[in-house]
């Protein structure tokens, strides 16, 4: 793992992560079409890893076992769906980045995204007051190659657990983790990081000043390196990466140029014989 001492937003963090597959994108980039939706997902990951089929069924919450063609070919080891537009024109930004080493794509677009970055202070305030122990701050972590990355956005100093923070507005998000528990909304990028940095747990905050008046402004969920999910996380992920290869091959070949067909010029009409040009006959 290389870490980047750059400060998160910077131009040098930018910089940093231009050309690479990072953790805030490793969600949707696994969302592909026509593939597994959540539930098949989780049964075809539990049967994997080793677990009977009612185990798998259970994690899923699957009564039956699927019937799902799809499902058939993802336990047999086969490729299922196809990664979606968004995650192709993603791919082909990345490709660009590679080969100018500059960033295409702004960190942080949109308002609700600069509201996290302005409200993460809080939020590691809160996780140190809770914890009792200091976070450090971290710009970018990466692979050795650059290929793949995350911002994390600290490490304890008393465990080295990593920490992510999160300040949804969306109240289905808010709803699923606050009542139900649910966290697969960061469960990529949290077992992404623990793949990048080596940790095994990933301490997630939830910060939600709104809630402050009944103290529960502040979330803490602590997950806890599952070594199967993050080898199925790294499988889909390097298939993704071929995808970025590939583009970034392809702009690097000869340009394509489409011209119309060549036609052939127009031939002047032949000029009329005038009467006097025309030379006398002597008979």
């Amino acid at each position: 793992m290389i870490e980047h001492y750059a400060p998160q937003g910077s131009e040098a963090w930018k910089k940093a992560r231009a050309g690479c597959i990072t953790g805030s994108n490793f969600k949707m980039i696994r969302a592909k079409v026509n593939g597994l939706d959540e539930k098949q997902m989780a049964y075809v990951t539990a049967v994997l890893a080793g677990k009977s089929e009612a185990e798998a069924r259970e994690i899923a919450g699957y009564k039956a076992p699927p019937k799902s063609e799809t499902v058939a070919r993802a336990l047999k080891g086969l490729p299922v769906g196809d990664f979606s537009d968004v995650a192709k024109n993603h791919a082909f930004a990345l490709a660009i980045e590679r080969i100018s080493g500059e960033p295409l794509m702004e960190g942080y677009t949109g308002w609700a995204a600069e509201r996290g970055h302005e409200l993460e202070p809080a939020a590691r305030m809160c996780h140190e007051a809770v914890t009792g122990d200091m976070v450090r701050q971290v710009g970018f972590i990466s692979t050795d190659d650059g290929k793949f990355g995350a911002s994390a956005d600290g490490f304890r100093l008393a465990n080295g657990n990593g920490c992510e923070y999160k300040c949804f507005l969306d109240p289905e998000k808010l709803r699923t983790i606050l009542l139900d528990g649910n966290l697969s909304t960061v469960m990529d990028q949290c077992m992404g990081g623990m793949w990048l940095s080596g940790a095994n747990e990933w301490e997630f905050g939830l910060y939600c000043p709104a809630l402050k008046p009944i103290g529960r402004d502040f979330t803490l969920h602590v997950i806890r390196r599952d070594d199967d999910y993050i080898e199925a996380l790294e499988a889909d992920l390097w298939e993704f990466e071929k995808l970025v290869s590939g583009y970034e091959i392809r702009l690097r070949g000869p340009a394509i140029v489409s011209l119309p067909p060549a036609t052939a010029p127009a031939q002047p009409a032949p000029k009329p014989i005038a009467p006097f040009d025309i030379p006398a006959t002597i008979f």
